[in-house]
């Protein structure tokens, strides 16, 4: 995704991380001197891949434009526990009021690409690349998407404007498969990717003598999906998608499909285990 995007998302989803959580104001911090000065520390108590260091910044810089912030690991570094992840100084009402978003933010997206960053590890030594899907939690896709790439993933289409993926109900409503891809082959700009998804294999079939060079295998079995591999010999991209875990990985890559599309990543995701620690100055 352009930089620029990105930038502007970060802005965004931060103000209305803290928006939401200040409302009218912090009550807490008003028993803090105005002008006391801290420093903090970011721990980690578990193994973790980094990621969201500039969303963790903006919500700090966002309310003390002249705190400093030190990291000590990088963005998509791994980190083990007890380590200490940054150091943040400046006014202490500030660090108080956005240490539970800026946390937020870097525990959420650290979990994402610690998780994306397994199952690539899994695939290693196969050409199947790791993708991610739309199953984003809302208001935060562009942010878990940028996780993932993180974590050393791929991303598919950001939303429903940059790609096309033609699914069971547009083939029925389209009037089958061919007819689907020939309106999607004469509708769609040459930039935008075409996928279809097929359920066996003559679907498969009638997909590749259509045209299609993306094709997602739904809820194949291992066997199928080898058989799809040899089938198609390389006339197009083939997907798996559906029922996979890091446990029934390595077997899916195996069989030569070149994608795997997995809703876990930024679906099911558990926030790494950080905590802040205070020192005034």
């Amino acid at each position: 995704m352009p930089h620029t995007d990105l930038a502007q998302h970060i802005r965004t989803s931060v103000r209305a991380a803290l928006e939401e959580d200040i409302g009218s104001g912090d009550l807490t911090v008003q028993l803090i001197p105005h002008a006391q000065t801290a420093s903090a520390s970011i721990i980690t108590r578990q193994e973790m891949v980094l990621c969201g260091t500039a969303w963790f910044e903006e919500c700090f810089r966002s309310l003390d434009p002249d705190c400093k912030i030190h990291w000590t690991v990088r963005e998509g570094e791994l980190a083990h526990p007890g380590q200490q992840l940054c150091e943040v100084r400046g006014n202490a009402r500030a660090l108080l009021t956005a240490e539970r978003s800026a946390l937020n933010f870097l525990q959420l997206l650290s979990g994402t690409a610690t998780l994306t960053r397994r199952y690539v590890e899994a695939v290693a030594g196969t050409q199947a690349k790791i993708m991610d899907t739309r199953k984003t939690l809302p208001g935060l896709r562009m942010a878990q998407k940028y996780a993932v790439t993180v974590g050393g993933g791929h991303n598919q289409r950001v939303g429903l404007f940059d790609g096309v993926l033609i699914k069971e109900n547009h083939i029925a409503a389209a009037g089958g498969i061919r007819a689907v891809l020939e309106q999607a082959f004469r509708l769609t700009p040459p930039h935008i990717p075409i996928q279809i998804e097929v359920e066996n294999m003559a679907e498969l079939d009638e997909a590749l003598l259509a045209g299609a060079r993306l094709i997602l295998l739904d809820n194949f079995s291992l066997a199928d999906m080898r058989l799809a591999v040899d089938h198609t010999a390389g006339r197009a991209e083939l997907e798996a998608s559906g029922g996979i875990t890091l446990e029934n990985l390595r077997l899916i890559a195996g069989t030569g499909v070149d994608r795997i599309s997995v809703g876990a990543l930024t679906k099911d995701i558990k926030a790494v285990d950080l905590s802040m620690r205070l020192l005034l100055s």
